[in-house]
């Protein structure tokens, strides 16, 4: 690009929100001019209103920016969201229909017929679903959201084997990091020495979500994967990264080597050039005791998944382990990616001029 995207980040005081600036920080396409957070951080700057808690220092130019309402009047055209669900559910759409590209982390709106659930190596043609948004038609605005934390890692690693196989049933046990909760997370009491088998919604969403991105589009709507499902979930006391124990039956029969060369072959962003893309989005680590969140978690910079421990199911056909990054793969870095996309199929820059002609 020859002049960079300005961007902002609703909910920039929030965990989301500062990962959103860590990955953005020298970003080749997008620069950070707006930052919006609750009522008692407008008007400080950033370095008052939040505390960072990420390992990389807060850049100085951020720390320095003040911190405005959370209202479209006077953001940028491309907004990236942090938001809990409840708060997504009325400010983001009022951000689409004054002309802006809303690319939300939040629950809020994944699952609604019209909006696109994105993740880009693995149903990108879903994002013409943003066409059917009525806020494109009049002010060139949309919506498009990113997975669940816990439902990219997996729909990542059977992506190819649906494609390569079929994908009859699906069984899955989360063990999802407490950074998933947000700051503080789970209290210490909860959560050292223990396992909470309760993630509020979350066996729903990662249910939901993962058929739907598995899905066709067909026409307006997108017609889920039609497969049986069962996810268990649990949160446990890791700091960052989520793994998954995952069981699945296949339409065709595959050998041990075949389903390690679907997912050593799956590059559909090959030749694009998304700066957050990792060079393997999937990747295999023999060793019996991997993928581990302390070993693996940032591989690809945080944005590819490691699959493990490959071997016959007893009940279905195979299982294995799998291994995301849950607030980089699973969130900032998610949006990020799907904004990049985006940009790429030129449908960033021509927001603000769609709404000038509406």
């Amino acid at each position: 690009m020859q002049t960079k995207l300005p961007i902002g980040i609703l909910g920039a005081t929030g965990m989301v929100g500062q990962r959103f600036i860590q990955l953005l920080e020298g970003h080749p396409w997008f620069e950070i001019t707006w930052l919006a957070a609750s009522d008692r951080s407008s008007g400080k700057t950033y370095g008052e209103a939040a505390k960072w808690r990420l390992d990389t220092p807060l850049p100085g130019h951020i720390a320095r920016m003040t911190v405005s309402a959370a209202e479209p009047a006077g953001a940028p055209k491309v907004i990236f969201a942090a938001l809990d669900a409840d708060i997504a559910r009325g400010m983001e759409p009022r951000f689409a229909e004054a002309g802006c590209a809303v690319i939300s982390n939040s629950s809020a709106y994944r699952m609604a017929p019209n909006v696109p659930l994105v993740i880009p190596e693995i149903n990108a043609d879903h994002l013409h679903l943003i066409e059917e948004q009525p806020s494109r038609k009049q002010s060139g605005g949309y919506m498009v959201t990113n997975p669940n934390c816990s439902t990219i890692g997996l729909v990542l690693a059977l992506k190819p084997l649906q494609e390569h196989f079929g994908i009859e049933q699906i069984f899955v046990t989360t063990m999802q990091a407490i950074s998933g909760a947000g700051y503080p997370g789970v209290p210490s009491m909860d959560i050292l020495g223990n396992v909470v088998p309760y993630i509020k919604s979350e066996e729903e969403k990662m249910e939901a979500e993962t058929l739907k991105l598995l899905g066709k589009l067909e026409g307006r709507s997108v017609t889920p994967l039609a497969a049986r499902m069962s996810a268990h979930c649990n949160r446990v006391a890791v700091e960052d990264g989520h793994t998954e124990s995952v069981s699945i039956k296949l339409t065709k029969p595959a050998t041990r080597e075949q389903i390690l060369a679907a997912w050593a072959e799956f590059h559909p962003l090959a030749g694009q050039n998304l700066p957050t893309a990792p060079e393997q989005p999937i990747e295999w680590t023999p060793q019996d005791d991997r993928p581990q969140p302390r070993l693996d978690k940032n591989r690809g910079r945080g944005m590819a998944v490691t699959a493990g421990r490959l071997r016959p199911c007893g009940l279905l056909d195979w299982k294995f382990t799998v291994l995301s990054h849950n607030t980089i793969r699973g969130a900032a870095g998610a949006a990020i990616l799907n904004a990049e996309l985006l940009a790429s199929l030129g449908k960033l820059d021509p927001v603000a001029e769609t709404a000038a002609r509406a």
